[in-house]
């Protein structure tokens, strides 16, 4: 691992490199901002922002704790659990700089690593919490016993909110860091990149959040995200590997033709004359 900072300075190469990483970290950041925003939403108004500035200096703490201990995660890829007793088949993949050499599986096979039980255990949590807001979205009746809210906003308090949330940051900041690694061996840049992205996050999170309060429909397009995201870190911990970039073209999409949804909504929604043109 280089820690040398003067050399990065003058070097076009780990400039290009950081911004590269900025820009994916950022990426990986809107699954988090996402579950984060709709988590805290439940819960009273004047505990949202606390908690979502508590949940993102949470993953900052996280990511930034993850860097220091890289070979401690680069052997998270190693093969602990072979349930079927199968020969696995293994890749020899040797990190540059790091010093680690990590056997591990590769494909749709029956051998899994700490990563792979990480994200099936995350993705899973997040189908779940995913369903369950969905349920609770279009059957909002079906969440009262005898007149008495007993759902998840009623029974959202911040403890168990910011449980959610850490629960959520470690399995985001795993496949974080993991990303991180894959692209540089220099930590110096790694950690401005994953502080610089984490900034972002921060100042986007009460924008974001007031946003989908505001748009209901954006709430079940929100939730539809994070389902689908919690179904692909479960692929990928079964070893089969959904490149992010259709992940996040399809929801860029998806937010697009809802935007124009929204727009043309609102333009209805202005008394006849209200846009400068005369009622007929």
């Amino acid at each position: 691992m280089n820690f040398d900072i003067a050399p990065l300075l003058s070097d076009p190469a780990a400039w290009a490199a950081l911004i590269s990483l900025i820009i994916m970290e950022v990426v990986l950041g809107i699954d988090n901002l996402i579950f984060i925003s709709i988590l805290t939403n439940k819960l009273p108004e004047e505990q949202r922002a606390r908690a979502r500035n508590i949940g993102i200096s949470l993953a900052l703490i996280m990511r930034l704790a993850l860097l220091f201990t890289i070979t401690w995660i680069v052997g998270l890829k190693a093969t602990v659990w072979n349930p079927l007793g199968m020969e696995c088949p293994v890749d020899v993949e040797a990190i540059a700089g790091h010093g680690v050499v990590v056997m591990h599986s590769a494909g749709w096979d029956s051998c899994f690593s700490w990563r792979d039980l990480i994200l099936i255990a995350g993705g899973m949590f997040l189908v779940w919490k995913a369903t369950m807001e969905i349920h609770h979205t279009m059957d909002p009746g079906s969440d009262t016993k005898h007149g008495t809210p007993i759902g998840s906003q009623a029974a959202m308090n911040f403890g168990a909110a910011i449980f959610q949330i850490i629960l959520l940051d470690i399995v985001f900041s795993i496949d974080s860091i993991l990303t991180a690694v894959g692209m540089t061996d220099h930590l110096p840049i790694m950690v401005v990149a994953v502080i610089v992205a984490v900034t972002v996050m921060l100042l986007a999170s009460g924008p974001l959040a007031r946003f989908i309060h505001n748009n209901p429909t954006v709430v079940m397009l929100a939730l539809g995200f994070l389902l689908m995201i919690g179904m692909v870190l479960i692929a990928d911990g079964f070893g089969v590997h959904v490149p992010k970039e259709y992940v996040y073209a399809a929801m860029a999409f998806s937010a697009f033709v809802e935007g124009l949804n929204l727009v043309s909504r609102k333009r209805k929604s202005k008394p006849p004359g209200e846009d400068g043109a005369a009622p007929h």
